[in-house]
């Protein structure tokens, strides 16, 4: 169905969310029609921070809010729909909608599988009403799913869309750009070259899909590598963890702003710990380019004064490749915990490929590889 009827057909004027590209069509139309307005369109820092912001706007305004995310998201919602929201503590009401990736049936990536299998089991189990909509679903059938939803929303319960590949049309064209000039994936050759043999978790998404085909150009080995293609948020403590049990090894992670806003408070646990033989690159392109290049707004905060503040002993932004390796080196020669915030440009190779080894290969190589260090 067109994306504006849906919305139409939904009547609500305010909307948060994490993007999705399963959601790019309602993405593209939010940005087109609001732009990042805070009384309106909210990209928030994940779903749960979504679903409280939400819950404050009903608050404001006793008018029922949109929540969008990634089917990923859903565990980050749990406990707000449970503690929060439920018609048994303060009965708030929310439409939420969802894009269904790993539906059974439709090919994904391994992250997916699971999550997709338990897409709507998770929002029965949560008490929430769902309606799936996919490219046959027609306007009329959305109208009376969404005045079946009313009454259920007039109770104080939630409910939502669930949204099938392809099945939202229509979206306006809009382009995300930024005015940074490194490209993300040659900063990642550069951290390469820079780490040698030491092992690298990686975040989710295009930046472990680069980093795999980095190790291919190179003729290297993939048991360097960690790629943490779900679990967005979580790298940069898998990489402590990794760190603490590897002492005489340095660590790196490779980080993402999206992901590092997703869960900042893991940078004040590293801060806490400082794990002398971390190295904490983030790459910012104040973008969720994976999933579609909509806006973060790490392009507006100083990661850099965060990382401190949070005590980091070592953190320092670059802009140039030329600063990107001296601050590498730096980094290593140190043997303190360092952050290296890496201004990026938005964009990927369109023939950019995925890894060909299975997670599992990739835990078990890894795994074997901290073995022998």
């Amino acid at each position: 169905m067109k994306v504006d009827k849906l919305v139409e057909i939904i009547g609500s004027d305010f909307y948060t969310g994490v993007p999705d590209s399963q959601l790019k069509a309602l993405c593209n139309y939010l940005m087109d029609r609001y732009g990042i307005d805070s009384k309106h369109h909210v990209i928030a820092a994940n779903e749960g921070n979504c679903t409280a912001l939400a819950a404050g706007y009903h608050l404001a305004t006793g008018k029922v809010p949109v929540v969008y995310m990634q089917n990923s998201g859903e565990g980050n919602i749990i406990n707000p729909v449970a503690s929060l929201l439920n018609d048994k503590v303060y009965a708030i009401p929310m439409v939420f909608i969802v894009g269904w990736r790993g539906e059974p049936g439709i090919h994904d990536e391994p992250q997916h599988i699971y999550q997709g299998e338990v897409t709507v089991k998770l929002l029965d189990d949560m008490g929430i009403k769902s309606f799936i909509i996919g490219k046959e679903t027609t306007d009329e059938e959305v109208i009376a799913a969404m005045d079946d939803f009313r009454t259920v929303l007039a109770e104080g319960k939630d409910v939502a869309f669930v949204i099938r590949k392809g099945a939202l049309t229509d979206a306006p064209k809009v382009e995300y750009k930024n005015d940074n000039k490194m490209v993300r994936e040659q900063i990642i050759q550069h951290i390469v070259k820079a780490s040698g043999e030491d092992p690298i978790v990686s975040t989710t998404g295009k930046a472990s899909r680069e980093l795999f085909e980095t190790r291919v150009a190179n003729g290297q080995s993939h048991k360097y590598d960690f790629l943490t293609v779900g679990s967005m948020g979580h790298s940069s403590s898998i990489a402590l963890g990794v760190a603490i049990n590897k002492p005489g090894q340095r660590i790196w992670c490779v980080d993402g702003d999206g992901a590092v806003l997703m869960h900042m408070g893991s940078m004040a646990v590293l801060g806490a710990n400082k794990p002398s033989n971390m190295i904490h690159v983030v790459i910012n392109n104040a973008a969720h380019e994976t999933v579609g290049g909509m806006p973060t707004v790490a392009g507006s905060i100083d990661l850099v004064g965060v990382a401190k503040a949070c005590g980091y002993p070592n953190a320092v932004r670059v802009d140039t490749f030329e600063d990107l390796d001296r601050e590498l080196e730096a980094a290593k020669a140190r043997n303190e915990l360092s952050l290296i915030e890496v201004a990026c440009s938005i964009g990927a190779r369109d023939d950019l490929g995925r890894p060909t080894t299975t997670a599992l290969e990739n835990k078990e190589n890894f795994m074997e590889y901290l073995k022998t260090l």
